[in-house]
Order: structure tokens, then sequence, then C-alpha cells
């Protein structure tokens, strides 16, 4: 199986930045698809951001255009979220997914929380 485990999570002012990292194993990732995903308390998991393994198109949920960024770094198996003008909305538990392009996400890390407040 894929294992995929996050990192860089932790407690933040608004408009603050925070990166974070999923390093991935357990194959080669040259046909996933990787995205992320976040889940704030009481509420369902929402797409964030996406990215092919070996290059392609990327995708932006709206709420994050303009203040995120994901990339990858494949020779080190990391797959990053940069985030930058935080705000409280951002608060949420953060997952990284992974699945073949084209079909479902059927790989996700156990989530690292992001924290935003004053």
């Amino acid at each position: 199986q894929v294992q995929l485990v996050e990192s860089g999570g932790g407690s933040v002012q608004p408009g603050g930045s925070l990166r974070l990292s999923c390093a991935a194993s357990g194959r080669t990732f040259h046909d996933f698809a990787m995205g992320w995903f976040r889940q704030a308390p009481g509420k369902e998991r929402e797409f964030v951001a996406s990215i092919s393994w070996s290059g392609g198109p990327t995708y932006y949920a709206d709420y994050v255009k303009g203040r995120f960024t994901v990339s990858r770094e494949n020779a080190k198996n990391t797959l990053y979220l940069q985030m930058n003008s935080l705000k409280s909305a951002d608060t949420a538990v953060y997952y990284c997914a992974a699945g073949v392009t084209g079909r479902a996400y059927n790989y996700w890390g156990q989530g690292t929380q992001v924290t935003v407040s004053s």
C-alpha cells in the first residue's frame, strides 16, 4: 500500500503562513494525482488543492486561490502545501491524498492540525 504522512501543521495568527508536507512511500508515483483536503469540526472533508506527481495541471478550491500553493519534490517523494495569508476559516485538519490520475483518491494520510487564531 501507499503510505502518506503529513507534517508541518501548527498554530498561527491570522495573516501568517505555514507549509505542510506529505511524505509518500510504498510505490512510484509517476501516474498519481496528489491532493490536499481539509476537515473542520462538524463539517465534511473538502477539497483544497491537487497536482500530478509527475507534472500536469494544478487545481485549487476557490477559497484558497491566490493564498495557497501546491507543489511536489519528486526526489524526496514529498508533496507540499504552502499556505499564506491564513485566516480563521482555514482552521481544520489537513489531509494528504493520492490516487491514480483520473480516478478516485484511495490513499489518505492521518492529517495534521492547522489552527489560525489571535
